[in-house]
């Protein structure tokens, strides 16, 4: 491989910039603008030395520079990362210096790259690199911190070492054909096994409701009639104007979207037109999307004036229905007595959006999602549609095994069955790959990692 170097930090302007170089001439071709007390190449590894980075005779920089030997880097390369200011022009400056000096621009996630084609990362833990950049809320921080540990890398790991076993059996059988009554692999003790595979794979794909909420956000719908307070609702969860309020009916006429976390959860919600009878076509426009949010929704949230007795939604028993959970938000409690507040479940919550602290509601909408997003929940928890897609294709192939054993078929056919649930795992992994599907993986990383 070539050496490559790219900034590492985010673009603009700070207290610190660092570059990292890497590959097999990193430490050499540092050098080549380091100017220190000792040469970088004399540096023993995990050391920093101070000095200057220059260009031709002009000193761009004062920089620290760490170096690290293979393979104990992070890209399992030499490797050197560049401390210097945070200026733009500093920093671009040292970038075509390095360049000059021979190193070429890195492209987006080739140092992660490296690290995975060097056995120091697997697939799982690549990934979950560029999770933990973009983690927004400490439930995605902790579930990419999870998978580069390599909780779920583990988990995978076990299963395919069972499945070669079974699959090394089988074939074991195959090399002895002329005698058929050899069988290496007991059918009950393998029957026993898929069933365990089975339900561990099942137990893994049940588990990207969690991943998909952690990383994406758990999505609650605001719906209810006209002038219910909805918009008002939105702004005093979010704590700013985000929303137009209005006595005017059918003010909100399209869905209005952000995000809030709720104990290092993140929930997405969005404000719906109101829900009425209207001839108005753009409106109608509106209250078929309101419908719609609620039908993707994990949560919806019921807001209705606690005055209005007659406001009722024939949709919210089909949401039930659905597995949906509704929360029932009777707003504007400050314009009736509480003596004549109606009686209240625990899918109820009387407020008023613009006098009273929300911190009840956002309880309630944290325990209606239902999501316990711990540690220990964390560590074997999917959160990719590529992970969940090969899994399934995983269970379908240990599927076949199963049905095929029930059948008495050969062990030739359920070798090829196994070694179809083997290739699902190991494309998660990486141990199954082909340049696509990484080019694919890579091209969302950042430049610089």
């Amino acid at each position: 491989m070539n050496t490559v170097c790219a900034i590492s930090t985010a673009p603009g302007t700070g207290g610190i910039a660092v570059l990292r170089v890497s590959g097999p001439d990193a430490i050499a071709l540092t050098d080549r603008i380091f100017r220190g007390r000792h040469t970088l190449s004399d540096t023993p590894a995990g050391t920093v030395r101070y000095g200057e980075i220059l260009s031709g005779s002009e000193i761009l920089d004062q920089v620290l520079c760490s170096v690290f030997r293979a393979p104990h880097s992070f890209t399992g390369e030499d490797t050197v990362e560049i401390a210097c200011h945070g200026s733009r022009y500093i920093q671009q400056a040292i970038l075509r210096a390095l360049i000059d000096a021979g190193c070429a621009q890195a492209a987006p996630g080739e140092f992660t790259q490296r690290a995975f084609l060097n056995g120091k990362l697997d697939l799982t833990e690549a990934e979950a690199v560029a999770d933990l950049i973009a983690a927004q809320s400490k439930a995605e921080k902790d579930l990419a911190l999870a998978h580069l540990k390599g909780g779920v890398s583990t988990e995978l790991h076990a299963l395919r070492e069972q499945l070669l076993t079974l699959t090394s059996l089988l074939e074991l059988e195959l090399d002895f054909a002329d005698h058929e009554e050899l069988e290496f692999a007991d059918r009950s003790e393998l029957s026993a096994l898929t069933d365990t595979i089975h339900n561990r794979l099942t137990t893994l794909i049940d588990s990207f409701r969690l991943g998909n909420a952690v990383k994406n956000g758990v999505p609650v719908a605001i719906v209810g009639p006209v002038n219910a307070g909805k918009s008002t609702l939105l702004n005093a969860l979010l704590g700013e104007e985000r929303a137009i309020v209005s006595d005017i009916p059918g003010t909100t006429r399209d869905a209005i979207e952000d995000c809030l976390t709720i104990h290092g959860l993140q929930f997405r919600f969005i404000d719906t037109a109101g829900l009425r009878e209207t001839a108005d076509a753009v409106e109608t426009i509106g209250i078929r999307r309101s419908y719609a949010a609620a039908d993707r929704a994990e949560v919806i949230l019921y807001v209705r004036d606690i005055a209005d007795s007659t406001a009722h939604e024939p949709k919210v028993l089909d949401w039930q229905k659905h597995g949906k959970t509704v929360l029932f938000v009777l707003n504007k409690a400050d314009l009736v007595p509480a003596s004549h507040w109606p009686r209240t479940t625990d899918t109820t919550v009387i407020l008023s959006a613009k006098y009273d602290s929300l911190e009840p509601l956002k309880e309630a909408i944290y325990r209606a999602a239902g999501i316990r997003a711990d540690e220990h929940a964390l560590a074997t928890t999917i959160s990719s549609a590529r992970h969940y897609e090969a899994l399934v294709r995983g269970r379908e192939a240990i599927l076949r095994v199963q049905q095929g054993l029930h059948d008495q078929l050969s062990g030739e056919l359920l070798a090829l069955d196994l070694h179809d649930c083997l290739d699902a795992i190991g494309e998660i992994t990486g141990e199954i790959t082909n340049d696509e599907v990484l080019g694919n993986i890579f091209s969302k990383f950042c430049i610089g990692k």
